[in-house]
């Protein structure tokens, strides 16, 4: 085992994807216990549909990917939120539209300029060789600020999760903070999605909220459960794609699924 871990550790491609993966997992995990709490666990997915709509644009202008994808997703979110806030598409109807829409266009642009090419299936289904250096060092930037402004403002987060109603009768600006956990989500989804792929990114946020609320009650104990699975999933799953070669972002979901599973049968078991 520690034959192998230094072997795997000799990649510098792998040492970038551990590092920039076990932050993004970690932002992820953190941001899906409210979004899934809140009932928009779906918009990851329809997040990482836009992101795939910006990165395919910045291609056909050979623009850098994550610089345009970062600001156009996070507006995007902006968009989402106010939609399913302030009109009669509501939700996953909102979700739905915009991810929809945003993939169509996507898969547009490239058709029209590099076509279905390694690059296109590398943001659509992840690979840890697309990340580069300076993905990396923007990537492991924007993780941090993510994870500072969550510690910054987790009493607000928490407060807005469980009771948005009670939060604005006591002066608290909600819409203000539904709107920073949105934009946190988006920066997230867009520096994963080199890895994981706009297909597969939005497990890391919905399935380790899911799988801690199996067995903890309370909204810190989630929290830390989720941050502590999410990122030994991750490590997990990328060992064993080194190991038998097979997609990395499909095994970080395929160890997720497994803990998910694991979590049940031993809350079934309390139960009884």
């Amino acid at each position: 085992m520690i034959e192998l871990l230094t072997e795997l550790l000799s990649y510098a491609f792998v040492v970038r994807a551990l590092v920039v993966g076990v932050l993004v997992s970690l932002c992820a995990a953190l941001l899906g216990v409210s979004l899934v709490l809140k009932r928009y666990s779906m918009i990851g997915d329809g997040l990482s549909h836009v992101g795939f709509g910006a990165l395919a644009l910045a291609m056909a202008l050979n623009l850098s990917p994550l610089e345009v994808a970062i600001p156009v997703v996070a507006v995007a979110a902006f968009v989402l939120l106010r939609i399913s806030e302030n009109s009669r598409i509501k939700g996953d109807a909102a979700i739905a539209l915009i991810s929809s829409s945003s993939l169509a266009i996507g898969v547009i642009i490239i058709s029209y300029t590099s076509g279905m090419n390694a690059d296109t299936s590398n943001y659509m289904f992840g690979s840890i060789l697309a990340m580069s250096e300076s993905d990396v060092l923007l990537s492991v930037g924007v993780s941090v600020v993510v994870i500072l402004l969550y510690v910054l403002f987790y009493n607000k987060i928490f407060a807005v999760t469980f009771d948005e109603s009670f939060t604005r009768a006591t002066g608290t600006n909600a819409g203000r903070y539904n709107t920073l956990i949105a934009l946190l989500t988006a920066m997230t989804i867009v520096v994963g999605m080199r890895m994981m792929g706009a297909l597969l990114i939005s497990s890391l946020i919905i399935f380790p909220a899911l799988t801690s609320m199996r067995l903890f009650k309370t909204f810190k104990q989630v929290v830390i459960s989720s941050a502590i699975l999410s990122v030994i999933c991750f490590v997990v799953g990328i060992v064993l794609s080194f190991i038998f070669s097979f997609p990395t972002g499909a095994s970080v979901v395929v160890i997720n699924l497994l803990m998910f599973a694991i979590f049940s049968a031993i809350g079934l078991v309390r139960k009884n």
